[in-house]
């Protein structure tokens, strides 16, 4: 007796979920009988379009902090959010918009470079993570830093 009330409960629960699942269905089908969904494309989707994505800072004397200012635009139809800038070292460090960039509007990943213990050719990155197609877009920057050492010889 015991095992039929739990058969007849369980058969309830699963007819029950089944009907509530054709409803929320049904819910999405228009008057016509079609599919209300919306597809998006990636003509969509924000977009990055930058005036550069490379920058060399030339010679600079090691200790010295030079500064960058990528400018970009969201070339795409939909508003532009940048969920994180990750510079390749410490020394790298990224500014970028809290805010959603518009379409059509500007917007700048503004990117410190700290030479200081850094003698050589450098070459580093910053990795924006952003609602795009792709997600993640890269920014170089490059230049050689003099010794201080070898520059006051």
């Amino acid at each position: 007796m015991h095992t039929m009330k739990v058969r007849h409960i369980t058969i309830f629960g699963v007819m029950l979920l089944l009907m509530t699942a054709c409803d929320n269905a049904s819910s999405k089908i228009g008057k016509s009988g079609t599919l209300t969904t919306e597809v998006v494309t990636s003509d969509d989707q924000p977009l990055f379009k930058f005036e550069s994505e490379e920058h060399d800072f030339g010679i600079i004397e090691e200790g010295t902090v030079v500064t960058h200012e990528f400018v970009f635009t969201n070339a795409g139809k939909a508003p532009l959010v940048i969920t994180s800038a990750q510079g390749s070292c410490g020394c790298t460090v990224p500014e970028y918009p809290r805010d959603p960039v518009m379409p059509g509007k500007k917007g700048v990943i503004k990117v410190s470079f700290d030479s200081s213990n850094r003698a050589g050719r450098q070459d580093k990155t910053v990795t924006l993570t952003a609602n795009t197609i792709p997600n993640t877009k890269i920014l170089k920057i490059t230049s050689e830093v003099v010794s201080k050492k070898s520059s006051n010889q």
